[in-house]
C-alpha cells in the first residue's frame, strides 16, 4: 500500500464514480480501478460496492477512507512544515470557525495569540460546524469554533459557554414594538428564516428542535445559506430569525429582543483532534480561560453564559 493508492481511494471515494475521479486525479480510468483493485486484495476485503449507481463503500471502505483522510492530511501538514522550516517561514496554525463566532471572543482571542506566539502564521478559515470535523481529521484545521455538538471518538470538544439567542424582527412590526425579552410562544405563526440552509445538521436544525420541543410552530420557514442573508431578508420585512445574541452587531437596520426562556441557548465549542498535546492548542486554551476571567465588556452586553 502506498500514498498513491491512498489518494486514488480518497477520489474515488468522493467523487462516487470512477469516470469523474479519474478525470479529477488527471489519469485514465482503467489504472485507476486497477490501483483500487490492488488495494482491496492487498487488504483482503471489498472497499466499493460498484454494482451501485452511484458506487457506494462498504463498511470496511468508510472505514479506510476516514482513516486515508487523516493519513493523508497530516502528510500534506508535514510537506507544508518542512518547506516552512526549510525556508524559515513561520509555523502555519489553521482555526476553522462559523461566522457568528466573529462578533464574540474570537478577534480577541486571535489578537492574543498573535502577541504571545509571534512565529505562529495564524490562518483563519472560515467553515460550518459540519465541515470543521473533517478538516480537523484531515489535517486542513488545527483547531475550530463551532456551534455543533458531534460525537467523533477522533475529535475532542469543550463547550466554551452558552450564548442566549435573540430573535431579529423587522423594525415597525408588532413584535418590535417593545425590548422586553420575547417569549419564545410569540414565535409561533410567524414567518422564520433559518440558516444554514447546508449542509445539515447544522445551527438550523438547532433552532427548528427548539421549536419543536416547546411545540411551537411558526408560519412559513424559509432556508437561506448564511446569516447575513437571513438578517438582510429581515430588514426586508420578509421574516423573523433567530440568531445568536453577539451577532446583533451585524445590522443596525432590525430590531432584537432576547428570547425569554433558558433553553434558547447555542453552544460556541472549540474542537481539536483527540490527543493533540501541542503547545499551540495549550496556549490557545490558557488565553480563553485568561479571557473569561477578565470578564470582558462584550461577555456580558451579549447575554452570554458560562458552561452549565
Amino acid at each position: 500500500m502506498d500514498l498513491r493508492q491512498m489518494r486514488y481511494f480518497a477520489a474515488v471515494a468522493r467523487e462516487r464514480n470512477f469516470t469523474r475521479a479519474a478525470e479529477s486525479l488527471h489519469i485514465a480510468q482503467p489504472p485507476l480501478s486497477r490501483q483500487i483493485q490492488l488495494l482491496e486484495e492487498e487488504l483482503g476485503v471489498t472497499l466499493i460496492v460498484r454494482k451501485s449507481r452511484p458506487i457506494r463503500l462498504t463498511d470496511a471502505g468508510r472505514l479506510f477512507y476516514e482513516q486515508a483522510m487523516q493519513v493523508l492530511g497530516r502528510v500534506d501538514q508535514m510537506k507544508d512544515a518542512t518547506r516552512r522550516v526549510g525556508m524559515n517561514r513561520n509555523r502555519l496554525l489553521s482555526i476553522g470557525f462559523v461566522a457568528s463566532t466573529l462578533y464574540g471572543g474570537l478577534p480577541v482571542l486571535v489578537r492574543k495569540l498573535r502577541r504571545h506566539a509571534p512565529e505562529l502564521d495564524i490562518q483563519l478559515l472560515e467553515l460550518l460546524s459540519i465541515q470543521q470535523i473533517p478538516a480537523l481529521k484531515e489535517g486542513r484545521i488545527d483547531v475550530g469554533f463551532g456551534r455543533l455538538k458531534q460525537s467523533d471518538p477522533n475529535i475532542a470538544s469543550t463547550v466554551l459557554r452558552e450564548e442566549r439567542l435573540v430573535a431579529a424582527l423587522p423594525e415597525g412590526t408588532p413584535l418590535a414594538a417593545s425590548d422586553a425579552p420575547l417569549p419564545l410562544s410569540a414565535i409561533g405563526g410567524q414567518k422564520l428564516i433559518v440558516y444554514p440552509k447546508e449542509p445539515r445538521p447544522s445551527y438550523a436544525d438547532q433552532v427548528l428542535s427548539l421549536l419543536q420541543d416547546a411545540e411551537i410552530h411558526p408560519g412559513d420557514v424559509l432556508e437561506v445559506r448564511e446569516i447575513q442573508t437571513a438578517l438582510g431578508l429581515v430588514a426586508a420585512e420578509s421574516g423573523i430569525c433567530i440568531i445568536p445574541s453577539s451577532a446583533r452587531q451585524m445590522r443596525s437596520d432590525v430590531r432584537y429582543r432576547v428570547i425569554d426562556s433558558p433553553r434558547a441557548v447555542s453552544p460556541v465549542i472549540l474542537s481539536h483532534r483527540a490527543g493533540d498535546g501541542s503547545h499551540h492548542l495549550g496556549l490557545i486554551k490558557t488565553l480563553i480561560h485568561d479571557m473569561y476571567a477578565e470578564n470582558p465588556a462584550w461577555l456580558a452586553a451579549n447575554n452570554l453564559r458560562p458552561p452549565l
